[in-house]
Protein backbone atom coordinates (compact mmCIF):
# COMPACT_ATOMS: atom_id res chain seq x y z
CA UNK A 1 0.00 0.00 0.00
CA UNK A 2 1.55 3.32 -1.20
CA UNK A 3 0.84 6.44 1.04
CA UNK A 4 2.00 10.09 0.62
CA UNK A 5 3.67 11.83 3.58
CA UNK A 6 2.92 15.76 3.99
CA UNK A 7 6.17 16.06 6.67
CA UNK A 8 8.90 13.73 7.22
CA UNK A 9 10.95 12.51 10.15
CA UNK A 10 13.41 9.93 11.05
CA UNK A 11 12.03 7.56 13.34
CA UNK A 12 8.36 6.11 11.92
CA UNK A 13 5.39 3.41 12.90
CA UNK A 14 2.38 2.44 11.56
CA UNK A 15 -1.40 1.68 13.19
CA UNK A 16 -3.23 -1.54 12.30
CA UNK A 17 -7.02 -1.27 12.90
CA UNK A 18 -9.75 -3.81 12.94
CA UNK A 19 -12.34 -1.77 13.83
CA UNK A 20 -14.85 -3.09 11.65
CA UNK A 21 -13.94 -6.96 12.02
CA UNK A 22 -15.63 -9.50 13.75
CA UNK A 23 -12.45 -11.81 13.97
CA UNK A 24 -9.69 -11.35 14.90
CA UNK A 25 -7.14 -9.86 12.87
CA UNK A 26 -3.70 -11.75 12.87
CA UNK A 27 -0.49 -9.87 11.18
CA UNK A 28 2.08 -12.19 9.96
CA UNK A 29 4.61 -9.78 9.10
CA UNK A 30 4.94 -6.21 8.05
CA UNK A 31 7.20 -4.05 6.42
CA UNK A 32 7.32 -0.59 5.92
CA UNK A 33 10.05 1.17 2.99
CA UNK A 34 10.34 4.25 0.71
CA UNK A 35 8.85 3.70 -2.17
CA UNK A 36 11.13 4.10 -5.37
CA UNK A 37 8.42 3.41 -8.34
CA UNK A 38 5.06 1.41 -8.84
CA UNK A 39 5.28 -1.54 -6.52
CA UNK A 40 9.22 -1.26 -5.74
CA UNK A 41 10.96 -0.36 -2.78
CA UNK A 42 14.30 1.51 -2.13
CA UNK A 43 15.54 -1.98 -0.95
CA UNK A 44 17.96 -0.25 1.70
CA UNK A 45 15.08 1.61 3.14
CA UNK A 46 12.95 -1.68 3.91
CA UNK A 47 12.58 -2.18 7.75
CA UNK A 48 10.36 -4.99 9.41
CA UNK A 49 8.06 -3.72 11.70
CA UNK A 50 7.81 -5.11 15.11
CA UNK A 51 4.76 -5.19 17.34
CA UNK A 52 5.57 -5.28 20.81
CA UNK A 53 9.27 -6.73 19.89
CA UNK A 54 7.56 -9.53 18.01
CA UNK A 55 6.95 -9.81 14.05
CA UNK A 56 3.26 -10.62 14.69
CA UNK A 57 0.59 -9.40 16.28
CA UNK A 58 -2.86 -10.40 16.94
CA UNK A 59 -5.77 -7.94 16.84
CA UNK A 60 -9.42 -8.10 18.39
CA UNK A 61 -12.62 -7.06 16.69
CA UNK A 62 -12.70 -3.65 16.87
CA UNK A 63 -8.91 -2.73 18.33
CA UNK A 64 -6.21 -1.40 16.88
CA UNK A 65 -2.41 -2.03 16.84
CA UNK A 66 0.79 0.22 16.85
CA UNK A 67 3.57 -1.14 15.92
CA UNK A 68 7.17 -0.54 17.19
CA UNK A 69 9.11 2.70 15.80
CA UNK A 70 11.58 1.93 13.63
CA UNK A 71 14.38 4.52 12.43
CA UNK A 72 13.91 5.40 8.42
CA UNK A 73 14.37 8.45 7.22
CA UNK A 74 10.86 9.61 5.89
CA UNK A 75 11.02 12.18 3.53
CA UNK A 76 8.57 14.98 3.64
CA UNK A 77 5.93 14.66 -0.04
CA UNK A 78 7.15 11.64 -0.47
CA UNK A 79 5.63 8.10 -1.06
CA UNK A 80 6.02 5.19 1.47
CA UNK A 81 4.97 1.55 0.97
CA UNK A 82 3.85 -0.34 4.11
CA UNK A 83 3.38 -4.30 3.17
CA UNK A 84 1.31 -6.62 5.57
CA UNK A 85 0.88 -10.69 5.22
CA UNK A 86 -2.56 -12.19 6.05
CA UNK A 87 -1.79 -15.55 6.90
CA UNK A 88 -5.42 -16.45 7.47
CA UNK A 89 -8.71 -16.07 5.19
CA UNK A 90 -10.29 -13.06 6.38
CA UNK A 91 -12.94 -10.59 5.04
CA UNK A 92 -11.53 -7.04 4.39
CA UNK A 93 -13.95 -4.66 6.79
CA UNK A 94 -12.04 -2.51 7.55
CA UNK A 95 -10.57 -0.74 4.52
CA UNK A 96 -10.29 2.68 2.54
CA UNK A 97 -12.11 2.43 0.10
CA UNK A 98 -11.23 5.28 -2.25
CA UNK A 99 -7.38 5.39 -1.27
CA UNK A 100 -6.62 7.43 -4.86
CA UNK A 101 -3.29 5.54 -4.59
CA UNK A 102 -2.47 2.46 -6.50
CA UNK A 103 -2.11 -0.79 -3.88
CA UNK A 104 -0.17 -3.95 -4.72
CA UNK A 105 -1.84 -7.65 -3.89
CA UNK A 106 0.48 -10.50 -4.44
CA UNK A 107 -0.75 -13.88 -5.09
CA UNK A 108 2.41 -15.47 -3.42
CA UNK A 109 1.72 -15.39 0.03
CA UNK A 110 4.33 -13.23 2.09
CA UNK A 111 6.27 -11.29 -0.13
CA UNK A 112 6.69 -8.40 2.44
CA UNK A 113 10.52 -8.20 2.46
CA UNK A 114 10.58 -8.28 -1.34
CA UNK A 115 11.81 -5.13 -3.28
CA UNK A 116 9.19 -5.58 -5.87
CA UNK A 117 5.37 -7.82 -6.18
CA UNK A 118 5.19 -9.66 -9.62
CA UNK A 119 2.10 -9.75 -11.66
CA UNK A 120 0.25 -7.78 -8.90
CA UNK A 121 -3.87 -7.70 -8.31
CA UNK A 122 -4.05 -3.94 -8.62
CA UNK A 123 -7.16 -2.11 -6.47
CA UNK A 124 -7.21 1.79 -4.73
CA UNK A 125 -8.14 0.58 -1.44
CA UNK A 126 -5.99 0.87 1.84
CA UNK A 127 -6.58 -2.59 4.01
CA UNK A 128 -6.38 -1.91 7.68
CA UNK A 129 -3.65 0.72 7.42
CA UNK A 130 -5.10 3.94 9.70
CA UNK A 131 -2.16 5.71 10.73
CA UNK A 132 1.88 6.19 9.90
CA UNK A 133 3.27 8.34 12.17
CA UNK A 134 6.67 9.56 11.98
CA UNK A 135 8.30 11.15 15.43
CA UNK A 136 8.29 14.96 14.85
CA UNK A 137 9.62 17.79 17.06
CA UNK A 138 8.16 19.47 19.51
CA UNK A 139 6.38 22.57 17.27
CA UNK A 140 4.88 20.05 14.68
CA UNK A 141 1.63 20.00 14.77
CA UNK A 142 -0.89 18.58 12.62
CA UNK A 143 -4.30 19.44 10.98
CA UNK A 144 -7.07 16.84 10.23
CA UNK A 145 -9.32 17.53 7.34
CA UNK A 146 -12.73 15.91 8.15
CA UNK A 147 -15.43 15.21 5.96
CA UNK A 148 -16.78 13.35 2.87
CA UNK A 149 -16.00 12.58 -0.74
CA UNK A 150 -14.47 16.01 -1.64
CA UNK A 151 -12.43 15.84 1.27
CA UNK A 152 -11.26 12.22 0.41
CA UNK A 153 -10.57 13.76 -3.23
CA UNK A 154 -12.93 11.66 -5.04
CA UNK A 155 -12.52 11.70 -9.02
CA UNK A 156 -9.37 13.48 -8.60
CA UNK A 157 -6.63 12.12 -10.85
CA UNK A 158 -5.33 8.51 -9.10
CA UNK A 159 -1.77 8.29 -7.80
CA UNK A 160 -0.77 12.24 -8.32
CA UNK A 161 -2.19 13.91 -4.77
CA UNK A 162 -4.36 16.45 -6.02
CA UNK A 163 -7.22 16.42 -3.41
CA UNK A 164 -7.81 19.86 -1.30
CA UNK A 165 -6.04 18.38 1.79
CA UNK A 166 -2.78 17.24 -0.21
CA UNK A 167 -2.98 20.69 -2.66
CA UNK A 168 -3.10 22.58 0.78
CA UNK A 169 0.31 20.41 2.45
CA UNK A 170 1.98 22.29 -0.53
CA UNK A 171 0.87 25.26 0.19
CA UNK A 172 2.18 25.11 3.90
CA UNK A 173 5.70 23.60 2.92
CA UNK A 174 5.59 26.40 0.14
CA UNK A 175 4.63 29.27 3.56
CA UNK A 176 6.94 28.11 6.21
CA UNK A 177 4.63 24.78 7.93
CA UNK A 178 7.40 22.61 7.09
CA UNK A 179 6.08 20.81 10.61
CA UNK A 180 2.10 21.11 10.01
CA UNK A 181 0.89 17.77 8.67
CA UNK A 182 -2.22 17.35 6.73
CA UNK A 183 -4.31 14.19 7.88
CA UNK A 184 -7.01 13.27 5.42
CA UNK A 185 -10.16 11.95 7.32
CA UNK A 186 -12.29 12.15 4.53
CA UNK A 187 -14.37 9.42 3.46
CA UNK A 188 -16.44 9.10 0.50
CA UNK A 189 -20.33 8.69 1.34
CA UNK A 190 -19.93 9.79 5.10
CA UNK A 191 -22.71 11.56 6.58
CA UNK A 192 -22.77 13.67 9.62
CA UNK A 193 -25.71 12.22 10.93
CA UNK A 194 -26.84 8.91 9.66
CA UNK A 195 -24.19 5.81 8.26
CA UNK A 196 -23.99 5.49 5.12
CA UNK A 197 -20.09 4.27 3.94
CA UNK A 198 -18.59 4.08 6.98
CA UNK A 199 -20.18 5.13 10.94
CA UNK A 200 -21.40 9.23 10.89
CA UNK A 201 -19.24 11.97 11.49
CA UNK A 202 -20.31 12.10 14.83
CA UNK A 203 -19.71 8.34 15.52
CA UNK A 204 -16.40 8.52 14.17
CA UNK A 205 -15.05 11.82 15.72
CA UNK A 206 -13.36 10.79 18.81
CA UNK A 207 -11.54 8.38 16.48
CA UNK A 208 -10.29 9.98 13.49
CA UNK A 209 -10.10 13.42 14.88
CA UNK A 210 -9.30 13.16 19.08
CA UNK A 211 -6.94 9.83 18.63
CA UNK A 212 -4.89 11.74 16.24
CA UNK A 213 -1.65 12.83 17.39
CA UNK A 214 -0.77 16.22 17.61
CA UNK A 215 -3.93 17.58 16.21
CA UNK A 216 -4.27 21.30 16.77
CA UNK A 217 -6.40 22.48 13.95
CA UNK A 218 -9.86 20.87 12.76
CA UNK A 219 -11.62 21.56 9.13
CA UNK A 220 -15.13 20.42 8.42
CA UNK A 221 -16.57 20.18 5.35
CA UNK A 222 -19.58 17.18 5.52
CA UNK A 223 -23.49 17.23 5.37
CA UNK A 224 -24.22 17.55 1.76
CA UNK A 225 -24.53 13.86 1.64
CA UNK A 226 -26.96 14.17 4.22
CA UNK A 227 -29.02 16.88 2.49
CA UNK A 228 -28.66 14.92 -1.00
CA UNK A 229 -29.66 11.31 0.62
CA UNK A 230 -32.85 12.60 2.40
CA UNK A 231 -34.27 14.08 -1.26
CA UNK A 232 -34.31 10.84 -2.72
CA UNK A 233 -37.53 9.05 -3.09
CA UNK A 234 -36.22 5.68 -1.66
CA UNK A 235 -35.03 7.59 1.27
CA UNK A 236 -36.63 5.94 4.66
CA UNK A 237 -38.77 9.03 6.90
CA UNK A 238 -36.08 8.45 9.46
CA UNK A 239 -33.56 9.80 7.16
CA UNK A 240 -35.23 13.30 6.76
CA UNK A 241 -32.81 16.22 7.28
CA UNK A 242 -33.18 19.85 8.10
CA UNK A 243 -30.53 22.97 8.30
CA UNK A 244 -31.28 22.70 12.35
CA UNK A 245 -30.44 19.13 12.57
CA UNK A 246 -27.06 19.97 10.28
CA UNK A 247 -26.31 22.75 12.65
CA UNK A 248 -27.15 21.14 15.43
CA UNK A 249 -24.45 18.51 14.63
CA UNK A 250 -21.99 20.75 13.58
CA UNK A 251 -22.22 22.22 16.97
CA UNK A 252 -21.31 18.90 18.40
CA UNK A 253 -18.38 18.95 16.81
CA UNK A 254 -17.13 22.42 17.34
CA UNK A 255 -17.42 22.15 21.05
CA UNK A 256 -15.87 18.55 21.32
CA UNK A 257 -12.91 19.64 19.59
CA UNK A 258 -12.75 22.68 21.97
CA UNK A 259 -12.49 20.26 24.87
CA UNK A 260 -9.48 19.48 23.58
CA UNK A 261 -7.94 22.44 22.31
CA UNK A 262 -8.45 22.44 18.84
CA UNK A 263 -9.53 24.84 16.52
CA UNK A 264 -12.00 24.41 14.12
CA UNK A 265 -12.35 25.88 10.66
CA UNK A 266 -15.79 25.15 9.11
CA UNK A 267 -16.31 24.58 5.21
CA UNK A 268 -18.94 25.70 3.02
CA UNK A 269 -20.96 23.38 1.39
CA UNK A 270 -19.95 23.52 -2.01
CA UNK A 271 -22.94 23.59 -4.93
CA UNK A 272 -24.40 20.38 -6.39
CA UNK A 273 -27.20 21.15 -8.68
CA UNK A 274 -26.95 18.32 -11.74
CA UNK A 275 -25.90 15.88 -9.01
CA UNK A 276 -27.95 12.78 -9.26
CA UNK A 277 -29.52 13.35 -5.62
CA UNK A 278 -30.23 17.16 -5.94
CA UNK A 279 -33.22 18.62 -4.89
CA UNK A 280 -34.74 22.18 -4.82
CA UNK A 281 -35.30 21.67 -1.11
CA UNK A 282 -32.15 20.50 -0.36
CA UNK A 283 -30.68 23.27 -1.90
CA UNK A 284 -32.56 25.52 0.24
CA UNK A 285 -31.12 23.23 3.59
CA UNK A 286 -27.63 23.81 2.20
CA UNK A 287 -28.05 27.78 1.45
CA UNK A 288 -29.26 27.86 4.92
CA UNK A 289 -26.64 26.09 6.31
CA UNK A 290 -23.94 27.83 4.85
CA UNK A 291 -25.51 31.08 6.03
CA UNK A 292 -25.30 29.83 9.00
CA UNK A 293 -21.07 29.00 8.87
CA UNK A 294 -20.67 32.16 7.71
CA UNK A 295 -22.15 34.20 9.86
CA UNK A 296 -22.83 32.74 13.03
CA UNK A 297 -19.16 32.63 14.82
CA UNK A 298 -19.46 29.36 15.69
CA UNK A 299 -16.23 28.31 14.10
CA UNK A 300 -12.72 29.62 14.68
CA UNK A 301 -12.18 30.56 11.29
CA UNK A 302 -14.38 29.80 7.78
CA UNK A 303 -13.31 28.94 4.30
CA UNK A 304 -15.83 29.47 1.78
CA UNK A 305 -15.89 26.65 -0.34
CA UNK A 306 -19.02 27.23 -2.36
CA UNK A 307 -18.11 31.04 -3.40
CA UNK A 308 -15.06 29.59 -4.93
CA UNK A 309 -15.96 26.50 -6.76
CA UNK A 310 -19.73 27.53 -7.95
CA UNK A 311 -20.52 28.92 -11.02
CA UNK A 312 -20.85 32.94 -11.27
CA UNK A 313 -23.63 32.70 -14.23
CA UNK A 314 -24.91 29.89 -12.12
CA UNK A 315 -24.29 29.77 -8.32
CA UNK A 316 -26.65 26.61 -7.92
CA UNK A 317 -23.50 24.79 -9.99
CA UNK A 318 -20.05 23.87 -9.49
CA UNK A 319 -18.04 26.08 -11.95
CA UNK A 320 -17.74 24.02 -15.56
CA UNK A 321 -13.85 24.14 -15.14
CA UNK A 322 -13.59 22.61 -11.46
CA UNK A 323 -16.02 19.60 -12.31
CA UNK A 324 -15.76 16.65 -14.93
CA UNK A 325 -19.21 15.87 -15.34
CA UNK A 326 -20.92 14.60 -12.21
CA UNK A 327 -22.06 18.24 -11.13
CA UNK A 328 -20.44 17.64 -7.00
CA UNK A 329 -16.99 16.33 -6.73
CA UNK A 330 -14.39 19.42 -7.93
CA UNK A 331 -11.79 18.16 -10.49
CA UNK A 332 -7.81 18.67 -9.45
CA UNK A 333 -8.58 22.24 -10.44
CA UNK A 334 -11.24 22.64 -8.60
CA UNK A 335 -9.25 21.29 -5.73
CA UNK A 336 -6.41 23.33 -6.56
CA UNK A 337 -8.55 26.05 -5.79
CA UNK A 338 -10.08 24.66 -2.57
CA UNK A 339 -6.70 24.85 -0.95
CA UNK A 340 -5.52 27.79 -2.33
CA UNK A 341 -8.73 29.57 -0.55
CA UNK A 342 -7.69 28.81 2.70
CA UNK A 343 -6.04 31.45 4.88
CA UNK A 344 -2.51 30.04 5.97
CA UNK A 345 -2.09 32.79 8.56
CA UNK A 346 -4.84 30.44 10.52
CA UNK A 347 -1.91 28.49 11.25
CA UNK A 348 -0.05 30.92 11.80
CA UNK A 349 2.10 30.88 8.38
CA UNK A 350 2.61 33.76 6.18
CA UNK A 351 0.36 34.04 2.82
CA UNK A 352 2.38 31.53 0.19
CA UNK A 353 2.46 33.18 -3.75
CA UNK A 354 0.22 30.26 -4.30
CA UNK A 355 -2.77 32.36 -2.44
CA UNK A 356 -2.05 34.99 -4.67
CA UNK A 357 -3.59 33.76 -7.92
Amino acid sequence: MIAHTSIGGRRVRIELSNAFGTTPLVIGSAHIAVRDKESAIVPASDRTLLFGGRPTCWIPPGAAEISDAVDLDVPAASDVAVSIYIPDTVAADTLHAVGLHTTYVSKEGNTTAAPTIADPTISQSYYWLTNIDVFAPPTAAAIVTFGDSITDGATSTVDTDRSWPSFLARRLAASGGANIAVLNEGISGNRLLRDTVGVNALARFDRDVLAQPGVKWLTILEGINDIGRASQADTPVRDAVGADDLIAALKQLIERAHEHGIKVIGGTLTPYEGAAYYSEGGEQIRVQVNQWIRSAGAFDAVVDFDAVTRDPEHPKQIRPSFNDGDHLHPNDAGYEKMADAIDVTVFGLRPSATAAK
